[in-house]
C-alpha cells in the first residue's frame, strides 16, 4: 500500500469533492488504505461599531459545526460502499494552514485536494488553499484540477 493515510480536505463544494473520484481509484487498486475528511470552519469574527449590534459567533459556530458534520458523515456513507474507512475531523481557522498544520501533526502520507487551476494574475488576487498547501505541507500533494484530467504530485 502506497499510501497508509490520505487526507481530503473539503468545503462544501463540488470542487473540492472531485478528490473523491481519484480517492475511489486510488483505493480500488489498492494503493490507498484510511481516509480522513477535513472539513475546517472558518467564522470571522468583526468588532460591533457603537451602533450597538450584536451577533452571536458561538451559536454561529455552533451551527456550523452541526452542518458541516452531517456533510462529512453523508460523504463517510458515500465512501463506506466503496470499502474505504474514512474518519471525519472538523477544525476551526483558516483553511489552508488547518490542513497544513493537521497534516504536519497527524500521520497522513498523502493530501488530495482540488483546485480551480488559476493562474497568473488571477492567481495572485484570488490565492488558492491548495497553493498555500502545495508550498507548505511535509506530506505528498495529489491536485486535481478542475475542468481537467491532469494531475500534479
Amino acid at each position: 500500500m502506497m499510501y497508509q493515510h490520505v487526507l481530503v480536505p473539503l468545503d462544501g463544494s463540488e470542487l473540492a469533492e472531485r478528490a473523491l473520484s481519484d480517492v475511489i481509484e486510488l483505493s480500488r487498486r489498492g494503493c490507498i488504505g484510511d481516509v480522513i475528511l477535513l472539513k475546517v470552519i472558518e467564522v470571522k469574527t468583526f468588532h460591533p461599531s457603537s451602533s450597538g449590534v450584536s451577533f452571536d459567533f458561538d451559536a454561529l459556530r455552533k451551527e456550523l459545526h452541526t452542518e458541516a458534520g452531517k456533510y462529512l458523515e453523508g460523504i463517510q456513507a458515500r465512501l463506506r460502499p466503496e470499502g474505504i474507512n474514512a474518519t471525519t475531523v472538523l477544525l476551526d481557522g483558516s483553511p489552508a494552514e488547518a490542513i497544513i498544520e493537521f497534516a504536519k501533526n497527524q500521520p497522513v502520507d498523502l493530501i488530495a485536494i482540488s483546485t480551480h487551476g488559476y493562474t497568473g494574475f488571477k492567481r495572485f488576487l484570488l490565492g488558492t488553499v491548495a497553493l498555500r498547501v502545495i508550498q507548505h505541507a511535509t506530506a505528498s500533494v495529489l491536485l486535481i484540477r478542475s475542468g481537467s484530467d491532469q494531475k500534479k504530485t
